[in-house]
């Protein structure tokens, strides 16, 4: 019954009211109690100096004995809510108006008496009770038989032992059963109130369990059914603080799961095309060998050289893949890092563009160089920058058709530099633009051998630098691959 938050804040406000009630209860009790006293005695504070005004019992300056006899008789009829008693200057008691079998001390303090005549409007201010060895009551007192004369005192218990029976039965019948029906009906509308109070409040967290849920039995997709922002667009306090942000977490949890998924759909396509790429090679190796191997006594020399030659292609070819499988695993994990510095951009893709000027010419292709030569010095990897720029003009080469041209084009776009090498190949299928950096990945004009991991290596090389790398089709025809890179930031 307590797995619930609203139960337990219900359970809560219940014990917390039940405390609250009882402490108030008490809490009122005395204090009514001591207002009584209080409006008592200050009602009553001259009665003592009364009684001895109007029942004549001081005579010729002496305090009259039968008198204040009578007024024992008189007052335990007419009003026993009181007790008299006359006291000596040590405060012993002399005689009173009491049943004889309840009186318990033989002496009351005088400190009380004494403050009370000091000031008369000090209230309540208790004093012994005779009837008792350590209670104490309101009373009345004054000096006998005169302030200035004085013999003893005339102390007047306002709240004697009939006002306390009175009190007792009142309390036992109507009062209580006044405070109880009060306490309880208070406590009720108060439950309820809170109760109403409780809902309101955890109704909303129970909708974000609920939606918790939702996304759970959705399988965590990144577009659940309902989310917080449709309930309540608006944020108000921390439930929907705590709302919007579970909303953003759903959303970066699906979308890691999605990229999950992506990836191990990578890897799967990775290991099935790396598989193919490894054994095309490998089964043109073997084969040239075993035929060479079977053959050797009925092939002539220029048959055998021209066996060993392709088998040692296909060999270099493998080895090539191979390393690039090594370096592309190297720097997805981040093992191999670059080292920027300062260089000329101009001078390092002269010297590029010098190095493949033979393998064009061999292929019957016009590579050309032209631009801005005063390009902003770049702050990269010299090394992995060459390594983009071989790839993609050798991809140039390989893509172009003899007779055709290869530009290398230096440039700038808002100071930062950029090169951008053109072939006058066929182009890029626009079906195959979005992929052509996907590792492995082969559109229709590939061609066959191509394993399709340089470009995938020049985007990471580019993004470990913090630079760029982006094609499109040319309108004239063939592709246009361009590399952008940073430059160093002065302070």
């Amino acid at each position: 019954m307590l797995k619930t938050l609203y139960t337990r804040l219900a359970l809560g406000l219940f014990l917390l009211l039940l405390a609250v009630g009882l402490l108030y209860t008490v809490i009122s009790y005395y204090s009514l109690r001591e207002y009584s006293a209080s409006v008592n005695q200050e009602l009553h504070r001259d009665l003592a100096k009364n009684l001895v005004a109007d029942r004549n019992l001081v005579r010729q300056g002496q305090l009259d004995r039968s008198a204040l006899k009578e007024l024992f008789a008189l007052y335990m009829t007419i009003n026993p809510s009181i007790e008299i008693y006359l006291l000596d200057l040590d405060g012993s008691i002399l005689s009173y108006s009491a049943d004889p079998a309840k009186i318990k001390r033989k002496q009351v303090s005088l400190e009380p008496i004494q403050r009370l005549l000091d000031n008369m409007k000090r209230y309540p201010l208790l004093g012994d009770d005779p009837r008792s060895h350590d209670r104490q009551k309101v009373f009345s007192v004054t000096p006998v038989p005169s302030a200035e004369n004085p013999e003893g005192y005339l102390y007047v218990v306002l709240r004697g032992e009939e006002y306390d029976a009175a009190e007792t039965l009142a309390h036992g019948s109507q009062v209580l059963k006044l405070s109880a029906w009060a306490l309880v009906v208070s406590l009720a509308v108060v439950m309820m109130a809170g109760l109403a109070v409780f809902r309101l409040l955890t109704r909303r967290l129970s909708d974000l369990t609920r939606l918790v849920e939702s996304f759970e039995s959705n399988d965590m997709r990144q577009n659940p059914p309902i989310t917080w922002r449709d309930k309540r667009p608006w944020v108000q306090d921390e439930i929907d603080y705590l709302g919007v942000t579970f909303d953003d977490m759903a959303y970066r949890i699906a979308s890691q799961i999605e990229q999950l998924k992506d990836k191990d759909a990578q890897r799967r396509q990775l290991i099935a095309q790396v598989s193919h790429d490894l054994r095309t090679p490998l089964a043109s190796m073997q084969g040239y060998i075993e035929s060479l191997k079977i053959r050797r006594d009925r092939l002539g020399s220029q048959e055998q050289e021209h066996f060993l030659d392709i088998a040692l292609k296909e060999g270099r070819r493998l080895n090539r893949l191979v390393d690039e499988l090594f370096e592309l695993a190297a720097l997805e994990a981040q093992e191999k890092q670059p080292v920027p510095e300062s260089f000329p951009l101009a001078e390092l893709v002269h010297d590029v563009v010098q190095k493949h000027a033979q393998a064009a010419q061999n292929s019957q292709l016009e590579l050309t160089l032209s631009g801005d030569p005063d390009l902003p010095a770049a702050y990269a990897d010299l090394a992995m920058t060459e390594r983009v720029l071989d790839n993609l003009i050798a991809n140039a080469i390989a893509y172009s058709p003899a007779g055709g041209r290869i530009e290398v084009v230096l440039g700038q776009q808002g100071g930062v530099p950029e090169v951008c090498v053109r072939d006058s190949g066929s182009g890029i299928p626009e079906q195959d633009l979005p992929h052509i950096f996907d590792p492995f990945y082969r559109g229709d004009s590939s061609e066959a051998g191509h394993a399709g991991l340089g470009l995938a290596i020049a985007r990471r090389i580019m993004a470990l630098q913090g630079g760029d790398i982006r094609v499109e089709n040319r309108a004239s025809g063939g592709a246009s691959f361009c590399i952008s890179l940073p430059v160093q930031i002065t302070h």
